[in-house]
């Protein structure tokens, strides 16, 4: 699960914190589109997952009109695999996270991108989640302004989520994806011309 994207939310959840949030439904529903049209299969399966990746990218800054930040946070949402993330304090409760139409949501999760890390798993879901890692990592990157918070997100979130993997421990390929995805955003501050790919990459140095 990506108790990083529930984080989002929760701060999305407030119109002080984000008043545009109709806006952003309807871009997670627009870019969702895109993940399960027939074109981006296509593109993956003609010039590979990393290229996939790079066009999901591109197709948001274009939506958003060339907002970063903007769209990190669409492409964060769009690309988590649930619906819900379960929650428990004193109760447990199934928060809902932004996410397209469920015909959509459906045929995008059956599009993403999974096998893009050197060593990502070879089953049927592969490294679905790790895409929401990164992009949530490089929004929060982009985004620091007073000082940098993304490094101490990153491990409380591994740390919140251990309580909801079956090994209940730390996945330290999620912190390699987290870091990968800290120096994206941060790099975009200085070349907002940088694609995902060149960082995702070097996953396996």
């Amino acid at each position: 699960m990506i108790k990083y994207v529930f984080i989002l939310a929760i701060l999305l959840s407030s119109d002080f914190a984000f008043p545009q949030r109709s806006q952003l439904s309807t871009e997670v529903q627009i870019i969702s589109e895109f993940i399960a049209s027939d074109s981006f299969l296509s593109l993956k399966e003609c010039e590979g997952e990393l290229q996939s990746i790079d066009s999901l990218y591109t197709k948001a800054l274009n939506l958003t009109g060339k907002d970063i930040q903007e769209a990190l946070l669409a492409l964060t949402f769009a690309v988590v695999p649930y619906k819900n993330v379960p929650i428990q304090f004193l109760f447990r409760i199934n928060y809902p996270l932004l996410s397209a139409d469920d015909s959509t949501f459906k045929m995008k999760n059956k599009n993403l991108p999974r096998y893009f890390l050197s060593d990502s798993p070879k089953n049927e879901f592969g490294d679905k989640d790790k895409l929401a890692h990164f992009f949530g990592n490089a929004f929060v990157a982009y985004t620091s302004q007073i000082f940098d918070l993304t490094t101490t997100i990153g491990y409380f979130v591994e740390v919140f989520e251990e309580n909801f993997t079956p090994e209940n421990q730390i996945d330290l390929r999620d912190l390699k994806t987290n870091k990968l995805g800290e120096a994206f955003g941060k790099s975009l501050k200085k070349d907002q011309t940088l694609l995902p790919s060149i960082f995702i990459k070097k996953y396996q140095q």
